[in-house]
Formats: structure tokens, C-alpha cells, sequence
């Protein structure tokens, strides 16, 4: 095994990668099997470098330049006289000529905005702007470079303490050839107005892009629809059995009727009503790219009683509720036309936004970005789209359809009374749906949020997806009945209860210690500090699984299914579509958690090894 080089804890100077500037950095440890040494500099960025990356602090010269903050004009003046007082020079004349003080100042002012492109930038980029993936507040600084003709600022990310001294092994004259680096480095480009002209760097790694890229978002786009029309008029047969697959489907002229549509869009700006009523209180949500916070108004559980009132008030005049349950399909086609519209209205006005605007997940290719987002918080005046669609007419929605499966299946058994399993379904996801809207501001700090463009992705999924699958065992209880024995109801309420208790209770743990990390409830919880100046938590909750809400929200999902029997599959595929939404969306947070805490986030993998599962996965 060959030797290792340097020691943990030492010294010394790490080359930062594509460039050939040295930094003082750290040895943390090494890998005998990679060969690899992870270094950390004084930012506290952590990075991998090889062995002939790194050099000893006395294997060269030093450039002095006084600190990070001072002037660029001083640092040339410094390096002026030094090099008319080095050997073998001619004398300095008295006086320079107008055009060789132009040139020298030109080649000066060049050299330092080359230094300034050299900075490391620990930023996630995205399109032509620099971005962090999370929403926070990016931290800007400003390095003013005062020259004769450039009075323009360099707004460059940038940490003040970062470089106090930059060890160079290319020579001086090479550094002064930039036709040849122009071509290499990244550039520079002017935007905005004269007066406020901010400088840019251009992104030159591609992003990855998830779900399988184009093709992959294609593919969901065409068969999450079909799959779902498939799937209600299978649940509609007697046997609905996978050897009857697939069933019979209706004629094209009863899959639409303009009344269904226009009843959806009724309920659509009901709905929009209730968010625009000056009640519930408003708060921020997280930093965006520019430092500023958006202000929502907290008031989904308000919406959620008024529409329960009309609900009432309905059914006391005696409206027919089961023309939904009656009409339920052309509703699901209504709500993917409408989702579908909003998704090209949605890109259309992305078009026209300045790209600060832009959802860190969008990618430049258009069919990607018409899916997963392009604006990441679209707002017509003071009305946020996506946050509005997130919890109102789909959640809400879920809980009205599984009122009237409940009617529905009165009337089609002609029952008195819902039957026992039809009673656990509606209750299970009423708890679900009023704990969601109870804690409406905890989703603010989601994904979807902070984090994924308002596309079809989540214009779908919200309007479409939630009400009519997350409804799906009750749908199927209205044909197929399932008389459960009261045992049986005891362990399936204990299952429920169970999961509740995990979901609520690691989620209240999480947007505590987020709100407040110093708060003295939560000082028996231990942590690891990581280089964002942020802490994980590595006990509680978040000590037993990496995701123990996941964990909750499966256990609940299970709980959901399991009144409808064993007589057919149908009942447990929104288990099972769960499980995998749930590991993939585990695998996107993985992901994210490591990029942006790094080693942090490693030593958090270690100490809790599990990340749903306990012992499982």
C-alpha cells in the first residue's frame, strides 16, 4: 500500500480545482483506497484533492497581498515597485507616456478581474445566474475595483475571510496572457442598467437532470393520465381483477361534458376566493436568491371550515352530491385539461421573468423545464399559484370525493349507516388532510417550495393526482363492500395512531429546532455542526431513521388501505405508488443533504445508517 504523504490535521496548500491558485487548507483524512485527501479551507468548504494537488507551506514563494479586503489599485502599486526594484531592469523613466500607462493599466486591471474569476464560488449554478438549490439567502459580497476608466462593481460571491494570501506556481508573465485564458475560463459578462451593471458567471457543467431527463418526464407526462383513467375504470367493474385488464372503455363523447367542467372550475375559484379573504395571519417564507422573503397568508384550515359550511348548507337543501360520484371520471378528465392549461400558461409566463426568478431545478431544455417548473414562485399580484394549489382545491378536494363515495355507497347498498371500513378510510384522511392545513406554514420549508418550479409536475400532481387517487379506497368501498369485525378495526386504528404519532411528532421536532435551534426544550438533542453554519440533528427522532415523517406517512398509507380486504390488489396500489414516491423523493433529499453539508452529512450517515426502515433500508 503506498505511503500516505501528509498527516490529518496538517497545514498546508490545497490547489483549488480548475485553477492554479493554492489556498491554505487543512488535512481532515485520507483514503488509502482512493488516494484521495479531503482538505478544508478556511471557509470551511470541504473538497477531495489528489496528493500532487497539494503542497507544502515552504515549497514556494509566497505573494503577499495584504488581506481579502484590500484595494485591487494597491495591490498593483505594491507589485509596480517591486518590479522596478528587481535586477536586471533598465531604469524607470521619470515620465511615462500617455499610451504605455493606458497599456500597463489595461493589462493591471485584466490580471485582477482574472484573480476575481479564480475565486471559489461554492454555489450551485443554474442557467446563467448563481444560485443556491435550497432558497436561502445567498451571501453577496462586494469588491470594488477603482481604476481611471472602470467604475463599475464586481458583485461576485465571495467570503471576506476567504483568502488572505494566494500562493501562485504560475508564472507572472503567463498570468498577463489572456487571450490564451479567456478561452479556458469562464466569463464575465455585464448586465442590468449602467448604474448597476453586476458581473456573472456563466455556468459550464451541465445539470443533471432527474427522473430520467427528457425522455423520462416525457413518459410521465403521457402515462400518468392514461394510467389514471385506466385505473378508475378498473376499480368501476365487478372484478376488478388483473385478468380483466384492460377494461372496456367508455365512448370518447361520455368521457366529456362541458357542465362537469365548468362545475371543477367553480369549485377551482371557490376555492381561490377563500385564499384571498384577509383572515389568518401572514408570514415569510424562506430567503430566496436576492435576500428577499415572500409573504403568505396562513389561512387553509379557514378555507377548509367555510367550505365545510356550504358542504352543509348543501346537503340540507337537499343537493345531489352523488352526481360527482355519478360523473366521477369525466371530473378526473376535467381536472387534467384544466392541469394541463395551467402548466402552458405557467411556462408561457416564465418566458418574460428575470432569471433570480427562476426555479434552481430548471434546466434550459424546454420540455424538462414545462414539467418540473421553470418560475419558481409564479404570483399574479399578491396571489401565489403554487402555494395556493399545494394544499387547497386538491387536499380539500380529497376529503369532499370521500364524502360522497361515503353517500355514494349508502345509496348504491342501501345502507343506513356507512359501513365500518368506509368510516375508518374518511376518517384516516380527514385527520390527514386537517393536520396538513392546521400546519399549513410548515410547508414552506418543503421541496416543492423552496426548491421545484410550478410546472405540470406539481400542477398535476396537485389538481389531479391527490383527489383522485388519494381517494381511491374509497371509490373502491362503493362497489366493493368490506364488513370488517371490530378486532380487527382495534389494530387497524392502532396502526393509524402509530403512524400519526412518528409523522407528527418527528415533523414538530424538525420545524422546531429549524425555528429555533437555541430553544431549551430541545437542548437534549444532539447535533452536528456543518460547514453552512447550520446543525443536523443526530438524535430524537432524526436519531432513529434519516426520515422518520417518511417513515409515519408509509405506516399511515398502509393504515389507509388495509379496510378495503384482501379480495383484490386494486385497493394497496396507492401503497405501493407511495413507497416508491416516498424512496425516490428520499433519494432527492440524500442528494441535496450531501451536496450542501458535504462531510457534515457523511458523519450524519454513519451515526443514523438507516434512512426510512429501521434494520431495512
Amino acid at each position: 500500500m503506498p505511503s500516505r504523504k501528509f498527516a490529518d490535521g496538517e497545514v498546508v496548500r490545497g490547489r483549488w480545482p480548475g485553477s492554479s491558485l493554492y489556498y491554505e487548507v487543512e488535512i481532515l483524512r485520507h483514503d488509502s483506497n482512493s488516494q484521495l485527501y479531503t482538505v478544508k479551507y478556511k471557509d470551511g468548504t470541504e473538497l477531495e484533492l489528489k496528493e500532487n494537488d497539494i503542497k507544502p507551506l515552504t515549497s514556494f514563494r509566497q505573494r503577499k497581498s495584504g488581506s481579502s479586503s484590500s484595494s485591487p489599485s494597491r495591490r498593483r502599486g505594491s507589485r509596480s515597485r517591486s518590479r522596478s526594484q528587481s535586477p536586471g531592469r533598465p531604469p524607470k523613466s521619470s515620465r511615462r507616456s500617455v499610451s504605455a500607462s493606458y497599456q500597463a493599466d489595461v493589462k493591471e486591471t485584466k490580471k485582477e478581474i482574472l484573480e476575481v474569476k479564480l475565486t471559489p464560488l461554492v454555489l450551485k449554478s443554474f442557467g446563467n445566474s448563481i444560485s443556491r438549490y435550497n432558497g436561502e439567502p445567498e451571501c453577496i459580497e462586494r469588491n470594488d475595483i477603482p481604476h481611471k476608466s472602470m467604475q463599475e462593481k464586481l458583485h461576485l460571491s465571495q467570503e471576506s475571510s476567504y483568502v488572505s494570501t494566494q500562493h501562485s506556481l504560475r508564472p507572472r508573465r503567463e498570468e498577463i496572457k489572456f487571450k490564451e485564458m479567456d478561452s479556458k475560463e469562464e466569463k464575465v459578462v455585464t448586465k442590468g442598467p449602467a448604474s448597476s451593471r453586476t458581473f456573472e458567471v456563466t455556468a459550464t457543467q451541465s445539470k443533471n437532470l432527474e427522473f430520467g431527463g427528457v425522455p423520462g418526464v416525457c413518459l410521465l407526462m403521457l402515462g400518468l393520465p392514461a394510467f389514471l383513467v385506466l385505473l378508475l375504470l378498473m376499480c368501476e367493474q365487478k372484478d376488478p381483477s388483473l385478468l380483466n385488464f384492460p377494461p372496456p372503455l367508455s365512448a370518447l363523447y361520455g368521457l366529456w361534458e362541458t357542465r362537469v367542467f365548468g362545475a371543477y372550475l367553480l369549485w377551482f375559484f371557490i376555492q381561490a376566493l377563500f385564499y384571498l379573504l384577509p383572515i389568518g395571519k401572514v408570514v415569510e417564507g424562506t430567503p430566496l436568491i436576492d435576500g428577499r422573503r415572500l409573504k403568505y397568508r396562513i389561512n387553509g384550515f379557514y378555507a377548509f371550515i367555510l367550505t365545510s359550511v356550504i358542504v352543509g348548507a348543501s346537503l340540507f337543501w337537499g343537493v345531489k352530491l352523488c352526481y360527482v360520484y355519478d360523473h366521477f371520471l369525466q371530473f378526473a378528465l376535467a381536472a387534467i385539461v384544466f392541469s394541463v392549461a395551467l402548466s402552458i400558461y405557467l411556462y408561457a409566463r416564465s418566458l418574460k421573468v428575470p432569471r433570480n426568478e427562476l426555479s434552481p431545478a430548471s434546466s434550459g431544455n424546454v420540455v424538462y423545464d414545462f414539467f418540473i417548473g421553470r418560475e419558481l414562485n409564479p404570483r399574479i399580484g399578491a396571489f401565489d399559484l403554487k402555494y395556493f394549489c399545494e394544499l387547497r382545491p386538491g387536499l380539500i378536494g380529497w376529503v369532499f370525493i370521500n364524502l360522497v363515495m361515503l353517500l355514494a355507497e349508502m345509496k348504491l347498498q342501501k345502507r343506513a349507516a356507512p359501513s365500518l371500513a368506509m368510516i375508518l378510510v374518511n376518517s384516516f384522511q380527514l385527520l390527514y388532510v386537517v393536520d396538513a392545513l392546521w400546519n399549513e406554514e410548515a410547508v414552506l420549508t418543503t421541496m416543492d417550495i423552496i426548491h421545484d418550479g410550478f410546472g405540470f409536475m406539481l400542477a398535476f400532481g396537485d389538481l389531479v393526482w391527490v383527489p383522485f387517487i388519494y381517494s381511491f379506497q374509497a371509490f373502491y368501498l362503493v362497489i366493493h363492500p368490506n364488513e370488517l369485525s371490530w378486532p380487527v378495526v382495534s389494530v387497524i386504528i392502532a396502526l393509524k395512531l402509530c403512524g400519526y404519532v412518528i409523522f407528527r411528532c418527528s415533523n414538530s421536532q424538525k420545524n422546531a429546532f429549524r425555528k429555533n435551534p437555541t430553544d431549551p426544550r430541545l437542548a437534549h438533542l444532539k447535533t452536528i455542526h456543518t460547514s453552512t453554519g447550520k446543525n443536523l440533528l443526530v438524535s430524537g427522532w432524526w436519531g432513529f431513521v434519516r426520515h422518520p415523517n417518511y417513515l409515519g406517512d408509509l405506516i399511515m398509507a398502509l393504515a389507509w388501505s388495509l379496510p378495503c380486504g384482501f379480495n383484490h390488489i386494486l385497493p394497496y396500489f396507492y401503497v405501493t405508488y407511495f413507497t416508491m414516491l416516498i424512496v425516490h423523493r428520499e433519494a432527492r433529499d440524500e442528494h441535496h443533504c450531501k451536496k450542501k453539508y458535504g462531510l457534515a452529512w457523511e458523519k450524519y450517515c454513519q451515526r443514523v445508517p438507516y434512512r426510512i426502515f429501521p434494520y431495512i433500508y
